[in-house]
């Protein structure tokens, strides 16, 4: 083989091999696991967390990476389902001392969704690093925005650790309306924001959706080799009925469902992964939600044989309403009530306006083709706050 033949095929071996490397994705690594950008920042300072199980540095929870760092925590301050995740929705979290640190933590949901100022003088820095799922309704963003608030009024320098959004791809649903505004939803932002936690950090500073915003000092440490539209999927479930990416990938279509007489299969092996009723039969699935302690102490329809459907292997992504729509109209022609909690349900969706559309008779193409012109302003609205490209 000639000289040049050689050199030919060595660069063509390099070329090929340049393009491979190109193509395979760098894993994406979540702020938490970029220690060198944020250590230097809590050397001497009395630092607080707001952390729940979903708070991971690879295979260590962020309080033992952070002590074994000699970082000074001295107090956790615990979410809804609570510090270590084993609480059921809604379920009340108390003040407590963690047992195997002896740090002290501080319940930020139910009556206290804001700590008191003089816990926040403790403090010199808080961190809040805990898994979204990029749903509006998810109550994680709300329990961010009281802490920032803290923040900002007793000026604590607030931190977030930024991780994948799995429904980040998505931008749909309406707007939240003001007179809607709830522990459920409290910005105007879609029911799919397409957005990061810390992206929403800087949102809800940026528009002044919080007291005092301009002063709070926050940073963001963002993800690493990390784009909306790439697949992620969560090594530890974020709640308790949302055990797997189905559930995940399900849980903005069904969610609406929580104000309706219909289960979703919480008290089951597959919650937010089927539907079904007693009395209005949804299909020919049969199962039979039980007491399950730290997901559904008390489940909807409980011990009752449910006919629906099961959706372990369905497509379904984003917002999708058929299924939703067509619950209704079962329901209407049973003569049975189906929007039993209109209330839930307004605040659910940010506005009466799906409720009212749906009663009315709307598609869901009808439906969300009134929301498209808002969503554009917010997608306009948002682009100052990513930190990562649009999608």
């Amino acid at each position: 083989m000639s000289f040049l033949l050689k050199v030919v095929l060595l660069t063509l071996i390099m070329a090929i091999t340049a393009c491979s490397s190109l193509q395979t994705p760098q894993a994406i690594q979540v702020g938490a696991q970029r220690g060198e950008l944020y250590l230097p920042l809590l050397q001497n300072k009395k630092v607080a967390l707001v952390v729940n199980q979903s708070s991971r540095v690879n295979n260590q929870h962020l309080l033992d990476y952070l002590l074994s760092k000699q970082v000074n925590v001295v107090r956790i301050f615990a979410p809804e389902h609570g510090f270590r995740g084993d609480h059921d929705a809604g379920a009340q979290v108390k003040n407590a001392i963690d047992p195997v640190t002896g740090i002290a933590i501080t319940s930020i949901y139910g009556k206290n969704k804001k700590p008191e100022k003089f816990i926040m003088d403790e403090v010199d820095v808080v961190i809040f690093d805990i898994q979204d799922v990029g749903v509006r309704f998810y109550t994680f963003i709300s329990s961010m925005h009281y802490m920032m608030e803290a923040a900002a009024e007793s000026n604590t320098q607030f931190i977030v650790f930024d991780r994948p959004n799995p429904n980040g791809k998505f931008v749909d649903g309406p707007i939240l309306e003001a007179e809607f505004q709830s522990f459920v939803g409290m910005h105007p932002i879609p029911v799919l924001h397409g957005m990061t936690l810390a992206e929403l950090a800087l949102m809800i500073k940026g528009e002044a959706w919080i007291n005092k915003a301009a002063s709070l000092d926050l940073i963001t440490i963002a993800n690493n080799h990390y784009g909306r539209e790439l697949p992620y999927t969560l090594p530890v479930a974020p709640s308790p009925n949302l055990p797997n990416s189905q559930a995940i990938q399900l849980y903005p279509s069904l969610c609406f469902f929580e104000a309706t007489p219909v289960s979703i299969g919480r008290g089951t092996a597959f919650p937010f992964q089927v539907m079904g009723h007693d009395s209005v039969p949804l299909g020919d699935f049969e199962f039979t939600p039980i007491a399950t302690p730290g997901a559904a102490l008390h489940p909807k329809l409980e011990n009752q044989l449910l006919f629906g459907k099961d959706l372990r292997q369905s497509n379904i992504e984003g917002l999708n309403l058929d299924g939703f729509i067509y619950a209704y109209q079962q329901f209407k022609s049973a003569g049975y009530d189906f929007f039993e909690r209109a209330n839930f349900m307004d605040k659910l969706a940010g506005t009466d306006s799906l409720r009212l559309a749906i009663e009315q008779g709307q598609s869901a193409e009808q439906i969300k083709a009134a929301w498209q012109s808002n969503l554009q302003a917010f997608k306009q609205q948002r682009k100052a706050y990513l930190l990562y490209p649009d999608y």
